[in-house]
């Protein structure tokens, strides 16, 4: 049975909004946590609204189009967040686990929203396009943000450890 244009947009979009609960209990677990990285704390609290702020444009586009979030997917995703985050928790290079997780995680949420924004337009969803740009050019610049401070953070993370102090968060 084929699937209509609308109806693979509609289940794009209501993947993303569930990468959003991922990205948000993701975020959620890492502020709380780092202590000694400041500025990466500080990033992701500004990144957890972005993400929140995202998941909501998502669901503003599935109500435009007659439907809503799939809560199930929200639900797994999220659990899978909290997972991902705890499993950095106990380990001594916590911070380098969440710095290149987060660098691939924001990569792939890119190849998501450029991939719904070419969705949007085979199905004729400019409205939904915009907003759909406007998150893009948030986790590009979030993307951007992880690599500009990769090195620093490594190598705030090589001195700590060398010199015995608490260097995971």
């Amino acid at each position: 049975m084929a699937t209509s244009i609308r109806d693979t947009y509609i289940t794009g979009l209501r993947n993303a909004h569930a990468l959003e609960a991922q990205a948000i209990q993701l975020c959620q677990r890492q502020v709380e946590r780092l202590e000694t990285y400041p500025e990466m704390r500080e990033r992701l609290r500004e990144h957890l609204g972005e993400s929140r702020r995202q998941q909501e444009r998502i669901a503003q586009i599935l109500q435009t189009l007659g439907t809503s979030p799939s809560t199930l997917k929200d639900i797994g995703t999220a659990i899978m967040g909290n997972l991902a985050a705890i499993g950095h928790a106990v380990m001594q290079d916590e911070v380098m686990k969440t710095l290149l997780a987060n660098a691939a995680f924001e990569h792939f949420e890119i190849a998501s929203y450029r991939a719904l924004l070419e969705m949007a337009d085979a199905a004729g969803d400019t409205a939904g396009a915009h907003l759909l740009e406007q998150s893009l050019q948030e986790e590009i610049r979030m993307a951007a943000w992880m690599h500009d401070n990769l090195r620093p953070t490594v190598r705030r993370y090589i001195q700590r450890e060398a010199q015995g102090l608490q260097s995971g968060v």
